[in-house]
């Protein structure tokens, strides 16, 4: 962690992925991120899977370094005091529908400088998941082996969540956007990120849907293989199978040195009368071809020669690893300076726990913070945000309108 928006506090009403990944990646950078939850825990408090203790490893490390407020938000005393903190505090975070008890104009009415971010489905108010919106991308459909009949073949979807984790990346920035916006004009904003237009805005940022426009058609299934440069797995004599990427001519020339097929290569560039180190174009056209020779000199080198090969060349490649292998890894995980010690978590269990994904060359980043136990900070957030004396607060917990820790349920 770096302490670069220390001073900055967030309130935080969401649940599941983007807009918890938001307030995490602020929370990273040193802001103080208030988590408000229900009492008895959000719709993502008890996501898959849960430890033997009951705690979600979700929920745990999407909510690092924050604190957390439980209130019974299904009360309207509750909810006020979450509205009341949203307005103390000035900018939030949520997930909640435009018309909630979370709706921006309800907070704004005490606080006309409010910066909100509100995470939407689609733009037209119809709810949407990373899982649907997905769908309707296209990329399921262009995912797959090349043999795949078009017409019949069924979509892949990807397993990552990544609509949701880009959101949540666009909304953190979207948010200090209406902070710096403010700071210049003193004027507040409401900024609404549909899931659904990150999505599909992607799809046109990246090139991939003019592309379609273009052609008049959808691209073909190519499995594994690099969309228009050369690229692919290939399978060691070992049996270890290995990631090639090629995007310039220099990695061109460090891969066909690896490989060993600089005069097999001349003479396919002969045959077929053009430069296949000059041009992606070429690569991509002729890549069945290439596959095949390469294939052909990967099957007579175990993995770890062949990767010496490709190093000593300067060749970009990885080795394809069980996300149970990349965990344990020592190059990528242990260690790398991304992780550090594992803080006290609420489940118990202690693994590696990334710092902010940004380093700073010359300063020393913190250790990871742990993920708060739910309602463990309910107390001194009304205290400190609303001035409410420790009697009134009690009386709150009596009630049942504010929770504290459950460390100990």
């Amino acid at each position: 962690m770096y302490k670069l928006l220390s001073g900055l506090s967030i309130v935080e009403v969401s649940s599941f992925v983007a807009s918890p990944s938001a307030g995490l990646y602020c929370a990273q950078m040193g802001a103080e991120v208030i988590r408000i939850d229900d009492r008895r825990g959000g719709l993502d408090y008890k996501r898959y899977m849960l430890t033997r203790e009951g705690r979600s490893l979700s929920w745990e490390n999407l909510n690092r370094a924050k604190k957390s407020v439980a209130l019974d938000l299904q009360t309207a005393e509750g909810r006020e005091l979450a509205v009341e903190l949203a307005r103390v505090t000035g900018q939030v975070i949520t997930n909640l529908p435009t018309d909630s008890f979370m709706a921006h104009d309800r907070i704004a009415a005490g606080r006309a400088d409010l910066v909100s971010v509100r995470i939407m489905g689609w733009h037209d108010g119809r709810q949407a998941m990373d899982f649907t919106v997905n769908a309707a991308t296209g990329y399921p459909l262009m995912t797959g082996p090349e043999e795949w009949d078009a017409k019949t073949a069924p979509p892949v979807s990807q397993i990552l969540p990544a609509w949701d984790f880009i959101t949540g990346a666009y909304c953190a920035f979207a948010l200090l956007a209406g902070l710096r916006h403010r700071d210049a004009t003193s004027e507040g904003s409401e900024l609404r990120v549909p899931l659904g237009d990150v999505a599909i805005g992607t799809a046109f940022n990246a090139g991939a849907a003019p592309e379609m426009l273009y052609r008049g058609a959808d691209r073909e299934r190519i499995g594994n293989a690099i969309w228009g440069a050369f690229g692919r797995d290939f399978l060691s004599r070992d049996g270890q199978r290995f990631m090639i990427a090629v995007l310039t001519a220099k990695q061109w020339r460090a891969t066909v040195e690896a490989f060993g097929l600089t005069e097999d290569v001349a003479a396919l560039e002969a045959e077929l009368g053009v430069s296949l180190a000059d041009s992606d174009h070429w690569r991509f056209m002729h890549r069945h071809r290439l596959f095949s020779m390469f294939q052909e000199v990967a099957e007579r080198f175990d993995y770890a020669d062949m990767a010496a090969r490709l190093t000593r060349a300067g060749a970009t490649f990885e080795r394809y690893r069980t996300m149970f292998e990349m965990a344990q890894d020592a190059e990528l995980v242990t260690g790398n300076p991304l992780f550090g010690p594992s803080p006290a978590n609420p489940s118990g269990f202690e693994y590696p726990a990334p710092r902010s994904f940004a380093n700073i060359p010359g300063r020393e980043a913190a250790d990871p913070a742990a993920a708060p136990f739910l309602g463990e900070h309910s107390e001194q957030v009304l205290a400190e945000r609303l001035g409410m004396a420790s009697g009134q607060i009690a009386a709150l917990i009596d009630r049942g309108v504010v929770g504290t820790s459950d460390k100990q349920k």
